[in-house]
């Protein structure tokens, strides 16, 4: 199959423009540590146990259970994180892999139990927990070892917030090394830190704790070699789920994945499309006739490839003019921020959608 490369324009723009409270390459606070050990090996042994019925404790102490629970999953814990690996290994998103429980999270467990015929649920269960083990006996978190490339980088230590600055940039790359293997291994940067707490990550040979995940690459494959089996013939973008699904000829669930798609004041359009074709590292042309909220220059501009650029590594185009499935510079923020219409989905999820989508995909805009 012959597949052609797009060219990015802006209309393709699903984003808001950045406003952001810290300019990108200012570093987030860390996060507060977990009272449970986020060793590997607490991670590789969790287990699950289903909560106790709270109807058994006294009343004073079912409210302070509660009390303490929702504290709890502020932090991020062992088993929520081998949770969230084990969805992502079985092609449900659970976006950013940050060992919390939010809503990311809570919607791919309802899709992977759906998927599987179980009990409806969007909380861990028994039978989810035993589901998503099945056939699945390798470590969730491993080793892995900096290189020198790794340290080098090149970086890009600050992208301004506006994107009339960015256009200045020669590239969008990553601001620093905690973010390139935030993204790499499907994980949110505060989640980095907590397992490896006091590593060097700037520094060739450090050993840090990573999720055991298909690593991201930034390579662009050939036209040739696209698309890759499975094929992913048909998907469906979920307004009010927020969430994009690929099928395969057949009709099988391929891959879930969450996403920010629209607005109240720009939605994202409905009824059906298809897939055109696909461009891997975009270049960003931002037209001033879409006046987006924060971009005051009435002028073109172009904004360079990276992972940091407005619409990420990948654009999938789709037959309605000036839409796209994208990638983003945010990934944490992937479905809890809105879009200028287009889809917005993490670097990884598209790109491994863009990998597998054929062109002329039936694409269906569900509206509730």
């Amino acid at each position: 199959m012959v597949r052609r490369w797009v060219k990015v324009s802006v209309a393709l723009a699903a984003l808001t423009a950045p406003s952001l409270a810290f300019a990108k390459g200012d570093d987030a606070p860390a996060p507060a540590p977990s009272t449970k050990a986020l060793t590997a090996d607490a991670i590789n042994g969790a287990t699950f146990s289903p909560p106790a019925a709270e109807e058994k404790a006294p009343a004073k102490k079912a409210k302070a259970g509660r009390k303490e629970a929702a504290a709890e999953t502020k932090k991020p814990d062992p088993v929520t994180i081998k949770a969230q690996i084990l969805l992502d290994r079985a092609h449900f998103s659970p976006g950013a892999i940050d060992g919390l429980q939010g809503d990311n999270y809570h919607r791919a467990i309802a899709a992977f139990a759906a998927d599987r015929n179980l009990p409806a649920t969007d909380h861990l269960t028994s039978e989810v927990w035993d589901a998503l083990q099945s056939g699945d006996k390798e470590p969730v978190v491993k080793e892995y070892s900096l290189t020198q490339e790794d340290a080098d980088g090149p970086y890009t230590p600050k992208i301004p917030p506006k994107m009339e600055e960015q256009a200045d940039l020669k590239e969008l790359g990553y601001t620093n090394p905690r973010e390139m293997l935030a993204e790499r291994f499907h994980m949110s940067r505060d989640l980095v830190s907590a397992l490896n707490p006091s590593k060097d990550l700037d520094k060739a040979g450090t050993a840090i704790t990573v999720a055991a995940v298909e690593p991201m690459g930034l390579d662009k494959p050939k036209a040739k070699d696209l698309p890759q089996d499975p094929k992913v013939e048909r998907i469906t973008i979920d307004k009010s789920n927020r969430d994009v699904r690929a099928f395969g000829a057949d009709g099988k669930l391929l891959a879930y994945y969450p996403a920010s798609i629209g607005s109240e004041e720009k939605p994202a359009p409905s009824g059906d499309t298809t897939v055109k074709g696909v461009a891997f590292d975009p270049v960003y042309t931002y037209n001033p006739k879409y006046a987006f909220k924060g971009v005051k220059t009435k002028r073109k501009f172009s904004i360079k490839a990276g992972p940091n650029n407005p619409v990420g590594l990948v654009w999938i185009d789709l037959a309605i003019p000036s839409y796209g499935i994208h990638g983003t510079p945010e990934p944490e923020r992937v479905s809890k921020t809105e879009s200028h219409g287009c889809i917005r989905l993490t670097n990884w999820s598209a790109r491994d959608l863009a990998k597998h989508v054929a062109r002329g995909a039936k694409v269906a805009f569900k509206d509730d």
